[in-house]
């Protein structure tokens, strides 16, 4: 199944136009965002949807942050060693 809509206003980063099927064996429904190719799935309608909107407002840059320092020592990692560095030319 394929949806459109007209897009929310308020909401610029919520996909408009997806693809919308139960998996084979019944167990997930997996969507698409058709702009942007970002898949995910959930175990029911509403679970996929919302994890979509999630995905691509990730994917565009629109949700997520920088962790601070406070969370990377709480999770055992020194912020000085904590650069990304250069891409490896698979993710270039």
């Amino acid at each position: 199944m394929s949806i459109e809509s007209d897009g929310d206003p308020e909401n610029p980063g919520v996909p408009t136009r997806i693809s919308l099927e139960l998996s084979e064996d019944g167990e997930v429904w997996l969507v698409r965002d058709e702009e942007t190719g970002v898949a995910t799935e959930g175990e029911t309608r509403q679970q996929a949807l919302e994890m979509l909107d999630d995905a691509v407002a990730a994917y565009k840059g629109e949700a997520g942050r920088e962790p601070t320092d406070e969370e990377l020592r709480e999770r055992g990692i020194d912020p000085d060693d904590n650069t990304s560095g250069e891409l490896p030319d698979l993710l270039k």
